[in-house]
C-alpha cells in the first residue's frame, strides 16, 4: 500500500497547506465516501457543505474556498483542484498489466513488420504485413493490426482493438478495449436489379497524436480519402465517427454520440452524450452541442446548440419554457 504525507502530496501539487493532520494518505476518494486515511477534492464552492460530514483527513481545494479544514484535518489549496486531482490519481494509480516477455510466443508478427525498440506485444495479438510500430508501443493481448498500418511511439493499443489495413495512429495515443479503427463506412445505393449495392470504401483513417479513443468506439475508413481525428481529441465509449469525417484538434465527443459521413468539426468542439450530427454538417471552432441533440445544419463557431432538432441554446430554452407554460395552461 502506498502511503503519503500531506507534505509529500503538496510537494507534487505545489499548492499551500492550511491546517494539519496526523493521518497519512492511502488513497483518494469522493468526498461522501472518504475515510480518515483518504484524500478528497473540493473543486467548486457548492460542495463546501459536504466537508463537515466527510471523514476525509485531507482535501485538495480551490484557492477561493471559504471554509476551514477543522481539527486534525488539512486543505491543500491550489489554483485548479480538478487538474490537481489528476496528479493525485496518477500518484496512486496501480501498475498496468505486466509483460513477461516483450513479444509473447503466441503473438503473430509478420516477418515484414517493423517493431520499434521497447515495444511490447501481448499474447494472441496479430501484427500484419508491413505494419510499422514505433518505439515503446504497448499492444495488449488479442489486438489486431492489419497490413500497412502504423502506430506511433509511446502509444497503447488495448485488448480487442482492431486497426484495419492502411490506417495510421499517431504518438502517445490510447485505443481502449474493442475500439475499431478503419471499418468500412456505411455506404450503399439502391439498385432495381441487385437491391442495396455496397459502395467500396477505399480510404483510410488517420489519427493524430495524444488522442484517446474509448471502448467500443468505431472510426470508419473514408470512402475516397481519409477519415481524420486531429491531435488531442478525446473520444468516449461507444462513439461512432462516420466515413470521411474530419475532426480538428482537441475535440471531445461524449459517450454514444455519433457523426454521420463527411462531418467536419473545427478545433475544440464539444459533442455531448448521445448527440447525433447529420452528414455533411460543419461545426465551427469552439462550438458545443448539448447532450441528446440532433444537429441537421451547420453550427457557427463558438455557439452552443441544444435540442432536437438542435437550435441555438437560448432559442431552444425559450421554446421549452413556452411549451411548459402551454401544457400548464391546457
Amino acid at each position: 500500500m502506498k502511503l503519503f504525507s500531506v507534505l509529500e502530496i503538496n510537494t507534487l501539487l505545489k499548492g499551500y497547506i492550511v491546517g494539519s493532520t496526523s493521518h497519512s494518505v492511502s488513497s483518494p476518494e469522493q468526498i461522501e465516501l472518504a475515510g480518515n486515511h483518504q484524500i478528497t477534492f473540493i473543486g467548486n464552492k457548492k460542495y463546501e457543505k459536504l466537508w463537515a460530514d466527510s471523514k476525509a483527513s485531507v482535501a485538495v481545494v480551490n484557492n477561493d474556498i471559504s471554509i476551514e479544514p477543522g481539527i486534525n484535518r488539512a486543505f491543500i489549496k491550489v489554483n485548479n483542484a480538478d487538474l490537481a486531482m489528476s496528479q493525485v490519481l496518477e500518484l496512486f494509480a496501480p501498475l498496468t498489466p505486466q509483460f513477461d516477455t516483450d513479444i509473447h510466443l503466441s503473438a503473430t508478427v509478420h516477418p515484414t513488420a517493423i517493431v520499434g525498440t521497447g515495444t511490447r506485444i501481448g499474447a494472441g495479438s496479430y501484427i500484419g504485413p508491413h505494419v510499422k510500430l514505433g518505439d515503446n508501443v504497448t499492444i495488449y493481448p488479442n489486438a489486431t493490426i492489419l497490413d500497412n498500418s502504423t502506430v506511433g511511439k509511446n502509444s497503447t493499443v488495448w485488448s480487442g482493438v482492431v486497426i484495419r489495413e492502411n490506417c495510421h495512429i499517431g504518438s502517445h495515443t490510447i485505443l481502449h478495449p474493442n475500439a475499431t479503427i478503419g471499418a468500412d463506412g456505411f455506404g450503399f445505393k439502391p439498385c432495381p436489379e441487385r437491391g442495396l449495392v455496397k459502395i467500396p470504401q477505399i480510404g483510410n483513417v488517420i489519427i493524430g497524436n495524444w488522442v484517446e479513443i474509448g471502448s467500443g468506439a468505431c472510426v470508419d475508413r473514408g470512402k475516397f480519402s481519409s477519415t481524420v481525428v486531429g491531435d488531442g481529441c478525446k473520444i468516449d465509449n461507444l462513439v461512432q465517427i462516420g466515413h470521411n469525417c474530419v475532426l480538428g484538434k482537441f475535440c471531445i465527443m461524449a459517450g454514444s454520440s455519433g457523426l454521420a459521413g463527411s462531418v467536419t468539426l473545427g478545433n475544440g468542439v464539444i459533442i455531448g452524450g448521445s448527440a447525433s450530427i447529420k452528414d455533411h454538417v460543419t461545426i465551427g471552432d469552439g462550438a458545443t452541442i448539448g447532450a441528446g441533440s440532433g444537429v441537421a445544419g451547420d453550427v457557427p463557431a463558438g455557439k452552443t446548440y441544444l435540442g432536437y432538432p438542435a437550435a441555438e441554446a437560448r432559442t431552444t430554452l425559450k421554446q421549452w419554457a413556452a411549451l411548459k407554460r402551454l401544457a400548464a395552461n391546457s
